[in-house]
């Protein structure tokens, strides 16, 4: 089967355009751009991922649809924020659960922006609650944790990240093995990716490769937030 590129360099000439010229004028001057060289390409990914995710995990879901799918809305919410600027000058989509509809949930990730591109996984700013569940997780299952960490996919793909607490976390015992992961205040993983990469014809192929080996992963989060998988 032909492999194509679903997206191009002029995504990336676009947000570098937008970052110099973060305004609504120039937008509206340039939102034909913006709709062929980046929102309808990362749409037609999406639809394009969507059965694959969905072999990967039912459970978790990719969603085309331009308002309310996937994919991030390129504007800002700016009411509570020091920067004005209206628009973001980044592209992303999460994938998250079925039935995860907040940021509490886990989900795959994916971010196109110039000089930060990237794909992710997992749990960004979890609230008190989701952060103590995935952490009696790891003390419940140590073994079946250092399994997904040692694995070969998520050693070749996976870099562990996310804000740290400065100390262990208040209840546990801090000699326990595997402490520096309770001490994530975030429970994601990423790979860093090149434009090169995002823009190749083999980019769909290489981010589901990526995803599969997140999968155990953020399997293993949905359960701790006791998520069907």
């Amino acid at each position: 089967m032909v492999q194509r590129a679903y997206f191009t360099p002029k995504l990336f000439k676009f947000l570098r355009d937008l970052k110099k010229n973060n305004d609504r004028l120039w937008f509206e001057d340039n939102k034909q751009r913006y709709i062929d060289d980046v929102r309808d390409p990362f749409l037609s990914f999406i639809a394009e991922f969507a059965p694959r995710l969905h072999k990967l995990n039912p459970h978790f879901v990719a969603d085309p649809r331009p308002l309310g799918g996937s994919l991030f809305r390129i504007y800002r919410d700016v009411r509570f924020a020091r920067d004005k600027s209206p628009y973001k000058t980044m592209a992303a989509a999460q994938f998250n659960h079925e039935k995860g509809k907040n940021v509490h949930a886990p989900g795959f990730y994916l971010h196109l922006e110039p000089g930060e591109v990237f794909a992710g996984a997992g749990i960004w700013h979890p609230d008190t609650g989701t952060a103590t569940s995935v952490r009696q997780a790891i003390v419940d299952n140590p073994e079946k944790f250092k399994r997904i960490l040692a694995a070969k996919s998520f050693i070749q793909y996976c870099t562990v990240t996310g804000e740290k607490l400065i100390r262990p976390p208040k209840g546990y015992d801090p000699d326990f093995p595997l402490m520096e992961y309770l001490q994530y205040k975030d429970f994601l993983v990423v790979t860093t990716l090149s434009e090169k990469e995002v823009c190749s014809p083999g980019f769909l192929d290489t981010f589901t490769t990526i995803c599969r080996a997140y999968t155990p992963y953020v399997k293993f989060l949905a359960e701790a937030v006791g998520l069907e998988v």
